[in-house]
């Protein structure tokens, strides 16, 4: 199978193809319309996140077997029609799972103490003790919805610091562990302390989190949005913070990312002004360790599956 490689990958990936002898055109400087030229000539892609692979750019391969997206989920790919084509999709949702589990936990900690406001503060000649007086997470139920590799991995992580562990996932059951228990939306939202999302976006979760999703949770939280930006009303979460409801957001993720698109929305003023909201440019999951075993899970997975054909 000769593959065509139109994203940045560490050379991991290619290492293992070349011990393997599997054929690549690396071209990770290709632009969408150069990798229309070049696709139908390759039964093989692997991509990050440069570009949309939708039914547009399928029907330009007709020889396309397989797909492969050195990164967690596969939001950037037309998934039910390339599985109409018989189109194999891999991802590679392990490879930085820990990233990101290590990230958001890194929000919340800031969050609940206040460390980016004090930080801030003293740089400018300000000293405010009382006014930066933080929570502590230990006895705080932490809920996790979504129970795949991201959230699995975050709860295990949370396991140390004296918490209880609940996770909601719409399509598992019986995936109570040693480090979360299963429980209904129902029980997330009388319990939650600490909400963090790990769901993927699809056509079901694109703006779940909105007003009347928020609306019934029982507790002040703590909000933390490290998935998909498309999952979440980003005027839902800014409207419950002012009601006292939210006690802080981290985003990793929004709906609209990059400039100057982000500057442009109606909501991105109110929401950089406020002092309990933590962001940062879609990097949970971004780490050097994480780009190493994103290329080294995939390859891995390409083999394993061509050597089982």
């Amino acid at each position: 199978m000769n593959f065509l490689i139109v994203d940045d990958i560490h050379p991991i990936l290619l290492e293992k193809f070349d011990n393997e002898g599997i054929p690549y055109s690396y071209q990770p400087d290709l632009s969408r319309a150069e990798a229309a030229l070049l696709i139908p000539d390759f039964e093989g892609l692997i991509i990050r996140s440069k570009f949309q692979v939708d039914r547009e750019f399928i029907d330009l391969a007709p020889q396309l077997k397989l797909i492969g997206r050195s990164g967690a989920g596969m939001d950037n790919i037309d998934e039910d029609y390339a599985r109409s084509k018989g189109i194999i999709l891999l991802p590679a949702n392990e490879g930085n799972r820990d990233a990101v589990g290590e990230h958001m936990i890194g929000m919340l900690l800031s969050l609940m103490n206040n460390l980016n406001r004090g930080d801030k503060e003293i740089r400018h000649g300000q000293w405010r003790r009382e006014e930066n007086r933080g929570y502590e997470l230990m006895g705080r139920t932490v809920a996790l919805i979504g129970y795949g590799n991201n959230g699995q991995a975050m709860a295990k992580k949370l396991s140390g610091f004296g918490v209880k562990v609940i996770a909601y996932d719409k399509y598992k059951t019986g995936f109570s562990d040693a480090y979360a228990t299963e429980v209904s939306m129902e029980e997330v939202v009388k319990q939650a302390d600490i909400v963090s999302f790990h769901i993927p976006l699809t056509r079901e979760t694109k703006g779940l989190v909105n007003e009347e999703y928020l609306f019934h949770f029982r507790k002040p939280i703590f909000f933390l949005m490290g998935a998909r930006g498309a999952i979440v009303d980003v005027p839902s979460v800014l409207k419950y913070m002012d009601q006292g409801k939210i006690r802080g957001a981290a985003f990793d993720v929004l709906p609209i990312e990059k400039f100057p698109a982000l500057g442009e929305q109606n909501w991105y003023q109110d929401l950089i002004q406020r002092d309990n909201v933590l962001l940062s440019p879609h990097i949970a999951g971004w780490t050097f360790e994480s780009y190493i075993k994103l290329s080294e899970i995939l390859a891995d997975k390409i083999i394993d599956l061509l050597k089982s054909k």
